[in-house]
This record gives C-alpha cells, sequence and structure tokens, in this order.
C-alpha cells in the first residue's frame, strides 16, 4: 500500500521515511519547509531522501486542501503517516495562532483527505504533553488528558478527540502516537539536547527552567522510529477503529543527569543560568508503554548514555 509521510522535512518525518525506503517501499513525503528552525536542516533531510528512488518529494501546506486531496487521489495513496505540525510548547505561549491553522485546520484536512479517499490507516502523531501536569506516574493511554498546560498541548488532544470522531462516524481506521521526548541525530535545534551541545559548544550559557528539576522520558528517535514502523499495518479491529499508544522510553531522567551525559562527550563544562518554572512546562513525563509492547512488539533498546554519545558524533560530524 502507498505511504505518505506528512512532514517529512521533519525529524521524525525523515528519519521513518528512510527506514521505510530502506525495506524497499515507496514513500511521498509532503512538508511547507517553514522557517521555524533552520530551513538548510529540513532542505538537507529531504536532500538525503531523495537519494533513494521510491522517494517522491511535494512542497505542499497543510492549509492547501486540494493539493493535498489530489495528491492523495492522484497517487492513490493508501496509508497517511501525519507527522507535520507546528511543534513547540514554548513558541505556543507566543504565537498560538499559528498552532490553530497548522494543527488544527490542518489537521481536518488530512481527516477530510483521509475519509474521501478511503484511506485503509491514518496514523497521526500526538504528544506526552497531553497528560498536563498529572501526578500519576507511569502515564497510561487511559489516564485523563483534559486539562493540557500549552496552546500545543491542547491542539494534539483537540486531534485526537477529532481523530476519534471521524473513526466513530466514517469508520476512519486511526491511530495516534504520543511521543515522550524525542532526541538524536537530524534533530530539531529548538530541542534542550540540541541547544545545550550548540551553546557548550560555542562558550555561551545554557538556561536551565525549573533549575533543571525536570524530568523527561527520553526516547532515542530510532526507538519512536521502530515504534511507529511496528504499527503501519496494524489498524484496530475494534468497531470503533481508533488506537492511542504511548511511545516511549519508560525510564524518565532529571535534566541536570542528561546535561552530565552531554558535558562528559564535549568534556567541556557548561556556563549555567538556572530559571524558574516556566508557564506551560510540565515537570515530569514518565511513559506507561505496555500497551504498544503487548500489541506490537514494542522495545526501546537506546539507553540515553549510547543516545547522546551518537548524537554529539553527528553535531561535530554535520558542523565541522
Amino acid at each position: 500500500m502507498t505511504i505518505l509521510i506528512t512532514g517529512s522535512a521533519g525529524f521524525i518525518g525523515y528519519h521513518l521515511a528512510k527506514k521505510i525506503l530502506n525495506n524497499n517501499k515507496s514513500v511521498f513525503g509532503i512538508d511547507n519547509i517553514d522557517n521555524y528552525y533552520d530551513i538548510n536542516l529540513k532542505k538537507n533531510r529531504i536532500k538525503d531522501l531523495k537519494k533513494y528512488k521510491k522517494f517522491f518529494f511535494y512542497k505542499i501546506d497543510l492549509c492547501q486542501y486540494e493539493k493535498l486531496n489530489n495528491l492523495v487521489k492522484n497517487k492513490k495513496i493508501k496509508i497517511i503517516i501525519h507527522l507535520a505540525a507546528q511543534a513547540g510548547v514554548r513558541y505556543s505561549l507566543k504565537n498560538p495562532r499559528i498552532y490553530f491553522k497548522s494543527n488544527l485546520e490542518g489537521f481536518f484536512n488530512i481527516l477530510e483527505v483521509s475519509r474521501y479517499n478511503k484511506i485503509k490507516h491514518l496514523i497521526y502523531a500526538s504528544t506526552s504533553s497531553v497528560y498536563g501536569n498529572s501526578k500519576k506516574f507511569p502515564s497510561s493511554e487511559n489516564d485523563n488528558t483534559d486539562q493540557p498546560l500549552s496552546f500545543y498541548a491542547a491542539t494534539k488532544k483537540s486531534n485526537e478527540v477529532m481523530a476519534h470522531s471521524y473513526s466513530h462516524i466514517y469508520n476512519l481506521p486511526s491511530t495516534g502516537v504520543r511521543f515522550f521526548t524525542v532526541y538524536g541525530p537530524m534533530g530539531r535545534p529548538d530541542m534542550a539536547l540540541f541547544k545545550f551541545t550548540k551553546n557548550i559548544t560555542n562558550n555561551r550559557s545554557i538556561e536551565l527552567f525549573n533549575k533543571g528539576n525536570h524530568f523527561r522520558d527520553f526516547t532515542y528517535i530510532d526507538d519512536i522510529i521502530d515504534g511507529v514502523y511496528s504499527l503501519i499495518y496494524k489498524q484496530s479491529k475494534k468497531k470503533i477503529p481508533y488506537e492511542i499508544y504511548n511511545i516511549g522510553n519508560g525510564n524518565p531522567k532529571k535534566l541536570l543527569e542528561y546535561l552530565k551525559y552531554i558535558e562528559n562527550y564535549l568534556n567541556k563544562a557548561p556556563k549555567i543560568k538556572k530559571k524558574s518554572l516556566q508557564v506551560g512546562d510540565i515537570v515530569k513525563t514518565h511513559s506507561n508503554i505496555k500497551k504498544i509492547k503487548i500489541y506490537a512488539g514494542y522495545k526501546p533498546k537506546t539507553n540515553i548514555n549510547v543516545g547522546i554519545k551518537k548524537f554529539i558524533e553527528w553535531y561535530k560530524e554535520y558542523y565541522n
């Protein structure tokens, strides 16, 4: 079945496309290549994917419904893996309207395209941020997610609810995946690992919100990709074909400990500015991954010691 990946110039979209292409399957990719972060990094991801004969890229914005629908219709797409979105908790505090356009209007267009073209399986990215400041750990898929702390999280929770309605009304098989703090090579420059590595390398200070006392369920990109890949052909068999899965590591670490690994691999002490907890920030994330383990055989393999080492090796090679 022909696969479309939205956000194929993005961090997760790029790695997932490579995984599918390396398994000798065709991938159609779309992205609007916006300037939320370094456009050259996004272009280099697409450049790398274009080395594969079975990769086909189209520059399309999610809000361009006709272009999106024509592509899905003409290329006979049967599976959509929707990873395009406006990401970032802190940026959503300043520019919520962008999140409304991309994450709500854009997702509605994906649902409509899926409905009219009888898509066999829609997989879409959600986030651990939907759990808000829950005090129940580890977080499970059936926990309450009605109190998001950021508008970004609110848009992702909305995606889950919207998808459920389409699964219920139109029998659209949909699967939401709640990602937990993804990191690794070719990662996003706005994420902690990338920012810390860049600033320490360039002798700049780093900001530690909540004085570095956050706990995060850091999950290496290869493990995230294995999780998504394991679900591609596993549509829900329920009467309402709708599922939600956590994809995480299941082993949260304090940000200060995470930083220590970076410091050791760079062999350089950071200049730290400790700051208070910021609005929208979640103090702790911790995934319960029992459901996807049972259903799809998911098993994360990469601890943060190994994962951070791989990222820093990539960073040094890419920027030297």
